[in-house]
């Protein structure tokens, strides 16, 4: 049971409910390839059915954790960090990229953009859901759209969502993994005719690491 004060911590954004976290080797979007170090942060409620983190939708069973402490052990290993989770936004992200900021490290967030945007980044990626959709003013900060296609209908929405980001975001359409051989000739026949799409792979679990 997390009593009030440390409650009140993760409120503030001092602390966070850590999932997890480790270096690795960025693989989606825009960075892939990027030896990073992932920050996992517990908590989301856009309950997508397809999501393959979700014990990490629960922030009560993931301990809150001093961002101190996860700034310190993230920057000996890397000067790229990813924050994702979870629905990071969930919680405030100020003193967190504040915190890495000052520790001359690039901040990167992955996220639906279903609360309001917080934290100083370096890179954006919004992969926008339709069970809780973006709020506005992420779509003009955003960096990459990356769009998950789990059926023939998800295009449709990717298009929609494209249409409410700037004219340099970068836009991508990525297989879900459970059923990637049924919609990647879907999404490569529509990048052929769509050329302002590009594909994105989960190029980590090919290679099977984190």
């Amino acid at each position: 049971m997390v009593n009030e004060e440390v409650l009140a911590l993760v409120n503030q954004g001092l602390m966070l409910p850590l999932m997890e976290e480790f270096y690795t080797i960025q693989g989606e979007g825009y960075h892939k390839g990027t030896a990073a170090y992932f920050i996992r942060v517990g908590g989301c409620d856009v309950g997508c059915h397809w999501c393959d983190v979700k014990e990490s939708w629960n922030a009560e069973t993931h301990p809150p954790t001093a961002i101190e402490s996860i700034v310190e052990k993230a920057t000996k290993n890397s000067d790229t960090i990813v924050v994702t989770g979870g629905e990071p936004l969930t919680w405030d992200m100020g003193p967190l990229t504040e915190a890495l900021k000052s520790k001359n490290v690039k901040t990167h967030i992955e996220t639906s953009g279903a609360y309001e945007l917080t934290g100083k980044w370096d890179w954006i990626c919004l992969s926008p859901k339709k069970n809780k959709l973006p709020l506005v003013k992420i779509f003009d900060e955003a960096h990459e759209l990356k769009v998950i296609v789990y059926n023939k209908h998800d295009l449709a929405f990717a298009e929609e969502q494209a249409t409410k980001v700037s004219k340099d975001c970068i836009l991508y359409l990525q297989p879900e993994w459970s059923v990637r051989e049924k919609v990647i000739p879907l999404i490569v026949e529509y990048v052929m005719k769509n050329p302002k799409w590009k594909v994105s792979l989960q190029t980590h679990k090919y290679l099977n690491i984190p």
